[in-house]
């Protein structure tokens, strides 16, 4: 039996740490209770936000509506052999603690994906990616239910409109597709090592360590906690602005004014270029305002010092977009889901 609670805070259920309000709010640990809340008058007559981890939100004032908070729990092996095995994942787990797990068990695809926040049903969503790695990589089946129908629906990978930190779950099934679980088929021998980034490279050989699975993890462990503040001392939700792509013209003209722009190659004769730098080169790095600001490490990410309001964030967000505009001609384009 689901219960429903009444004006319930989401101060814990954001990394934020906002202090919003929940008109109604509501636990789902199994497919089952899901399908019972659909047919609820609650589900029905209210407009409904399903919750993982909370890392990826940002609640610019109370949600007068129905918060879903999925703890689906579970780990089962699908399929295995000699050289790869298949994990069903229950969406409600929190996604480093799989990455430890598959670390530990000597499973390989997802150890440059170490420390990201959230859950796992929230990873495909956002198509996750660190470090040269993305979570399309190693996802065979994604498993959930049709909010209009209530009935189980499975999408394969393919069918799951992957691009740069993009999915069909973001856009064309957004409120319409509830993520139950996630297949992801990972490597047990032979696994594919990916140190393509310099800053990889560097940790571990300041680290005195051969690149495996388990030392890849303790790299991109010990980067992260060195650029970006943790959720729990600083709320945050990590990068709140996507590297934009620019093209390779636009890219030259900027490069002619700011010699030392950084830039990554990508497909379509564009250019990738980190939005944190275009940040920092406006002034922003380190600025706070009040109870909220920029974090010192990394222009990448704002911060609420303690009390901070979304709304405040959230202007603060689009002074920086539009200062970044201004000065680069290149429109950021939020990575954080902006509840409003």
């Amino acid at each position: 039996m689901i219960r429903i609670e009444e004006n319930v805070s989401l101060r814990s259920y954001n990394t934020f740490g906002i202090d919003a309000n929940a008109r109604y709010f509501c636990r789902i640990s199994t497919e089952a209770q899901f399908q019972e809340l659909i047919k609820t008058a609650v589900y029905k007559n209210e407009k409904h936000l399903i919750v993982g981890g909370g890392s990826n939100l940002l609640f610019t004032g109370d949600f007068d509506g129905l918060i879903i908070k999925v703890d689906l729990k579970g780990i089962t092996i699908v399929e295995e052999n000699d050289d790869h095995i298949h994990l069903e994942v229950s969406s409600g787990e929190v996604w480093h603690d799989l990455v430890m797990y598959c670390v530990q068990h000597n499973y390989g695809g997802i150890e440059n994906l170490s420390l990201i926040p959230g859950s796992v049903g929230a990873a495909p969503i956002q198509n996750i990616g660190a470090y040269g790695v993305e979570i399309q990589e190693v996802i065979q089946l994604i498993k959930g239910i049709d909010l209009k129908t209530g009935e189980p629906k499975s999408y394969t990978k393919d069918k799951c409109g992957f691009g740069y930190r993009e999915s069909i779950f973001k856009h064309e099934l957004k409120e319409k597709y509830f993520i139950s679980s996630v297949t992801l088929s990972l490597t047990k021998k032979n696994h594919r090592i990916n140190v393509s980034y310099g800053a990889i490279q560097d940790t571990m050989k300041a680290m005195n360590t051969l690149p495996t699975i388990q030392s890849i993890s303790d790299a991109v462990i010990q980067i992260r906690r060195s650029k970006l503040p943790d959720p729990i001392l600083i709320g945050n939700a990590g990068s709140f602005f996507k590297n934009p792509s620019i093209s390779l013209s636009h890219y030259q003209n900027l490069k002619n004014n700011h010699p030392k722009i950084p830039s990554y190659p990508t497909v379509n004769q564009e250019v990738k270029v980190p939005a944190g730098w275009l940040i920092e080169q406006c002034g922003w790095k380190g600025k706070r305002i009040n109870n909220i600001g920029v974090h010192e490490h990394q222009a990448l990410v704002l911060v609420n010092y303690g009390a901070g309001k979304g709304e405040e964030i959230y202007q603060l967000a689009m002074q920086i977009q539009s200062s970044v505009k201004e000065k680069f001609s290149i429109t950021l384009t939020p990575e954080v889901n902006i509840i409003r």
